[in-house]
C-alpha cells in the first residue's frame, strides 16, 4: 500500500493556504472578488504604470524571498478580454517571471481605466524610496489626468493641500535641477529655494554652488535671500541691456568673482547689485572696489 505524502507548503506562501484555484477553470464571472492563481503568461503590465525604473538589485532580493517564502501578498488585476492586467503589484510580477515561476496568486478586481490610472498613481506615490519629483510627476498626472483639484488631490493621498504644492512647485525648476534631485545631489529643501530664483541662468549659477561648497539648505536659502535676483523695485523698469553694459559685464563678473544683477529703467538709469556670501566675501569685494 502506498505511503500517503503530507503536501508540501513550505515556500509556496499564499498558493499554500489558497484554495487550488487557477483561472482555467473558473467562471469569468465568479473570479471578481477572489484571489486565485494565475499563469504569469496571461498577464500584461499596467499600460498607465507611471513608474519606468525597476531596481535590478532591489528586485533580485524580492525574488530570492519569493523563492523562499513565497509571494506574500498577491498582486492585483483585472481581467480584460481573455488576459489579466496588472492594477498593481508589478515587482512582485517581475520578480516571480526572474525566477522561473509559470504562475502568481493575484486578487480579481474591476476598474475602468481612469481608476486604472488612479490606482497606479496613488500606489506610485506612496512608495517609500519616491524621489520628490516622480512624487511631483504623479501628482501632476492626478490632476491632469483625472481632473482632481489640488484640495481633491490632498484628500486622496492623504497630505496636507501644502505639501501636495510643494512638490508640485518642483516642476517649475529647469530640468537639470529636477534631474539633480532625482539623483540625489540636491534636495528637495535646496529645490524649493531654488524656486525663487526666476532666472533659469542664476538657478544653475547657485546650483553649481551648492554642489561645489556643499551648501545645506539653510545656507541656500540664505544665499538666494541675499542676492534678490530678479526682485522688482519701484519705479524701476526692467528693459533688455544696451552694448554697452552687455559687453562689460563678463569683465565686470570676472573681476569681482561673482555674477552682478543690472537694472536700468526708461530713463537710462540703472541699478548694480553685487552679491556677496560672507563677511570675508563682502570685505573681499570692498577691497577691490577702493
Amino acid at each position: 500500500m502506498a505511503k500517503a505524502t503530507k503536501k508540501q507548503v513550505l515556500g509556496r506562501g499564499l498558493s499554500a493556504i489558497l484554495k487550488e484555484t487557477s483561472s482555467d477553470n473558473v467562471n469569468n464571472n465568479l473570479i471578481v472578488g477572489n484571489i486565485i492563481e494565475i499563469k504569469l503568461e496571461d498577464i500584461e503590465v499596467n499600460p498607465y504604470q507611471p513608474r519606468t525604473y525597476f531596481d535590478e538589485e532591489s528586485l533580485r532580493e524580492l525574488a530570492s524571498s519569493i523563492k523562499e517564502l513565497g509571494v506574500i501578498q498577491p498582486i492585483t488585476v483585472r481581467k480584460v478580454g481573455e488576459i489579466f492586467q496588472l492594477v498593481s503589484g508589478e515587482r512582485r510580477f517581475r520578480a516571480s517571471r526572474l525566477i522561473g515561476n509559470k504562475s502568481i496568486p493575484a486578487y480579481i478586481r474591476t476598474a475602468n481605466d481612469q481608476e486604472m490610472l488612479e490606482m497606479a498613481l496613488v500606489e506610485n506615490i506612496q512608495r517609500k524610496n519616491l524621489d520628490p519629483i516622480e512624487v511631483a510627476l504623479s501628482y501632476k498626472r492626478l490632476i491632469d489626468e483625472i481632473q482632481l483639484t489640488q484640495e481633491e488631490l490632498s484628500i486622496r493621498v492623504g497630505k496636507k493641500r501644502s505639501t501636495v504644492t510643494n512638490y508640485l512647485r518642483l516642476l517649475k525648476l529647469d530640468p537639470i535641477l529636477q534631474t539633480g534631485i532625482r539623483d540625489g545631489f540636491i534636495s528637495m529643501g535646496h529645490g524649493r529655494a531654488l524656486i525663487n530664483i526666476k532666472s533659469t541662468a542664476n538657478q544653475l549659477d547657485i546650483y553649481e554652488k551648492i554642489l561645489l561648497d556643499k551648501l545645506s539648505v539653510r545656507q541656500t536659502e540664505e544665499l538666494v535671500k541675499s542676492l534678490k535676483i530678479d526682485k522688482k523695485i519701484p519705479n524701476e523698469i526692467k528693459k533688455h541691456l544696451p552694448n554697452y553694459i552687455k559687453n562689460s559685464l563678463p569683465h565686470i563678473n570676472s573681476y569681482l568673482g561673482h555674477k552682478v544683477n543690472v537694472t536700468i529703467n526708461g530713463k537710462g538709469k540703472g541699478k548694480i547689485s553685487i552679491p556677496f556670501h560672507s563677511k570675508e566675501d563682502f570685505e573681499r569685494i570692498k577691497n577691490l572696489l577702493k
